[in-house]
């Protein structure tokens, strides 16, 4: 989270610009929340260039809620295409088993997920009611730099892509989507709001047996407030989407991004030390996995990271190693302060 963002909800924690109210006992259909609600919508889109044509929902259950949401809408009972590109894309294709017919078009898991599969060996269904990936895989550090465009291949199938963790960092390319879901805890906002934006052709469309406050129509026709709606993360999200703003949109913070991922990896590059294994052409800009090469180290390295306020490095324990999550929110200082301890660490034990 930005600093001053924080410091700005404290400081309305108990009277929202005097109405004597925290945003917390506010009323989601009151005047007062209302106002915030579409003020978050508006820089949302204009952040996030979101076509007219498609529609912004402000929802619940985060990423792994989606998994099951998006099939239940989209599905039709028919087929349904992924990609498995690391763990979240595998969650993804697990829990729409269970609502339609999955296929796998393709699959980097050979290569222990350090890589992607190039769009023109996918093996696409015929007549796939949507194909899904994962534009960044934070487990495993690999990220689509570009989206696919599935019409190039042939292919009129709808994309759905899960930018839980891309989201915001860089721009979208709404031409190549049909629907786009992510968490808000990686750079929008606290956990509790998740983000749909579908384009409005695809609603209506929903499974008999999709509840009705999991209807993408159903929540796009009561402006995401069927039930009641995460009403804090959707007011810190907007605080967000105006620092965002204020930091110059999206072309400054994807600049702000390749600058932090590129002063990272180039220490990572240029080690003896540590070693990246994802292919240099998908390498994610938000979580970077690295190693140590004597895995002896990994305690130390993690201690005395600790001891210079450098937290959560530690790596997944499906893959194990470091992992620094270099999300929209941390300045480049906070990379600079990393790198400069990866580089004493490795100097004072060689």
């Amino acid at each position: 989270m930005p600093q001053e963002v924080l410091a700005e909800a404290a400081t309305e924690m108990l009277d929202w610009h005097g109405s004597g109210m925290s945003v917390m006992e506010m009323s989601h259909r009151g005047k007062e929340f209302i106002s915030i609600y579409e003020q978050a919508q508006a820089d949302l889109r204009e952040l996030l260039a979101v076509p007219a044509h498609f529609k912004i929902l402000f929802m619940q259950g985060g990423g792994l809620a989606e998994n099951a949401i998006v099939p239940l809408n989209l599905s039709r009972g028919g087929n349904v295409d992924f990609v498995l590109t690391g763990s979240w894309s595998q969650k993804s294709h697990n829990e729409a088993r269970k609502y339609a017919a999955v296929q796998v078009a393709a699959s980097s898991e050979a290569t222990g997920f350090t890589s992607l599969p190039d769009p023109a060996s996918w093996q696409l269904s015929h007549g796939a009611s949507y194909l899904h990936i994962c534009s960044n895989e934070t487990i495993h550090g690999v990220e689509f730099q570009e989206l696919p465009d599935l019409k190039a291949l042939g292919c009129e199938t709808p994309l759905v892509v899960d930018f839980s963790s891309q989201v915001a960092s860089r721009p979208v390319d709404w031409s190549r989507i049909g629907l786009a879901f992510g968490g808000a805890q990686k750079n929008l906002g606290p956990a509790g709001l998740t983000l749909v934006v579908v384009r409005e052709d695809l609603l209506g469309q929903a499974l008999p047996i999709c509840p009705s406050a999991f209807n993408y129509k159903t929540v796009a026709d009561n402006q995401s407030m069927f039930n009641t709606p995460p009403t804090y993360s959707i007011y810190i999200a907007g605080l967000v989407f105006q620092w965002l703003k204020r930091q110059g949109g999206i072309a400054a913070i994807e600049a702000r991004n390749k600058a932090k991922a590129a002063l990272l990896y180039d220490a990572i590059d240029n080690s003896q030390l540590y070693l990246n294994q994802v292919a240099a052409n998908c390498r994610s800009r938000m979580n970077v996995p690295f190693f140590l090469r004597d895995e002896s180290r990994n305690d130390a390295f993690l201690a005395g990271a600790r001891a210079q306020g450098l937290l959560q490095l530690k790596g997944h324990k499906s893959v194990g190693g470091m992992r620094a999550s270099i999300y929209n929110a941390l300045p480049i200082e906070g990379v600079q302060a990393l790198v400069d301890y990866m580089r004493t660490f490795e100097q004072t034990r060689a």
